[in-house]
């Protein structure tokens, strides 16, 4: 039974939403703070009892270093997630699956896009990244990580894990650009996750690498702060699942290129990757 929250309650819940929205800053690159803070969107309903709303916190160099990561809630079950969408489930191959979503406009960002943005890579890859949604860059050519923060991820690939980019997969949360690169938001990430899902299920890779606060949070279903996830372990739809911070922050905060070597490192420690001669992260 429901009750009023008491006066102390209601006060961590204040400083709690206070310091998730310092975090996103810090994450994001910002100095001070805007006039007004930006409104959230609600949590879309999910088909299971809920888990977390995700929530926008970011990341400052000394919580990248403290904490044990909280456990993750689960993620919705398969069938009732991909159940969004009847024949879903039946696409066989990831070029079935982008057959099925075709000209997509079930959410507002289709009117907006450029391209829309699906996945790239090898379709039975052991491992898959997985970022937060398509920008300008990727907008324009129809792939992921093609940008500034891409040539990053390449050679985080590349030069520090010694695979090329097409041995793994890439793909977003969201398959289309949101407008000025905001974050996307609840009702796009719901039109969009089911797909995900099944790009996940289609792959199977034995490792999923998730870039950034958004996508963590969005594929884990917590709030916990990316600081506190990364650098262990999780799973979503029975594979592992191994948080580490976007290759864009790192652009901002290269001082924080440490700790992505070293969420990589196990992450090749699982695939049984030797380290190669040359890291192009550290």
């Amino acid at each position: 039974m429901s009750r009023d929250l008491s006066a102390p309650e209601q006060r961590r819940l204040l400083l709690d939403s206070v310091r998730d929205y310092l975090e996103q800053l810090a994450e994001e690159g910002l100095e001070g703070l805007p006039a007004t803070a930006p409104t959230r969107a609600a949590a879309p309903k999910a088909a299971v009892p809920p888990a977390s709303v995700p929530a926008r916190d970011g990341v400052s160099s000394r919580d990248a270093a403290a904490g044990a990561a909280s456990p993750p809630r689960p993620a919705s079950a398969p069938i009732e997630m991909l159940s969004r969408y009847p024949g879903l489930e039946k696409t066989a191959t990831l070029e079935e699956l982008r057959a099925f979503i075709g000209d997509c406009q079930r959410c507002k960002l289709a009117p907006l896009r450029t391209h829309l943005v699906f996945g790239v890579g090898n379709p039975e890859a052991d491992l898959m990244f997985v970022g937060e949604a398509p920008g300008a860059d990727e907008d324009a050519r129809g792939e992921p990580f093609v940008g500034r923060a891409g040539q990053l991820l390449t050679d985080i690939i590349e030069r520090g894990m010694g695979l090329r980019r097409a041995d793994v997969y890439i793909c977003n949360v969201i398959k289309c650009r949101p407008p000025d690169n905001r974050n996307p938001e609840a009702d796009e990430v719901a039109a969009c996750e089911p797909f995900l899902m099944r790009q996940i299920d289609l792959v199977q890779p034995r490792a999923i690498v998730a870039l950034g606060t958004f996508a963590v949070q969005a594929l884990l279903k917590v709030k916990t702060p990316i600081s506190r996830l990364r650098g262990n372990w999780h799973e979503v739809r029975g594979v592992k699942l191994m948080p580490t911070f976007h290759p864009a922050y790192l652009l901002r905060s290269p001082g924080e290129k440490r700790w992505v070597w070293q969420d990589i490192q196990e992450v090749m420690k699982l695939l049984g990757i030797e380290t190669p001669a040359r890291g192009g992260t550290r």
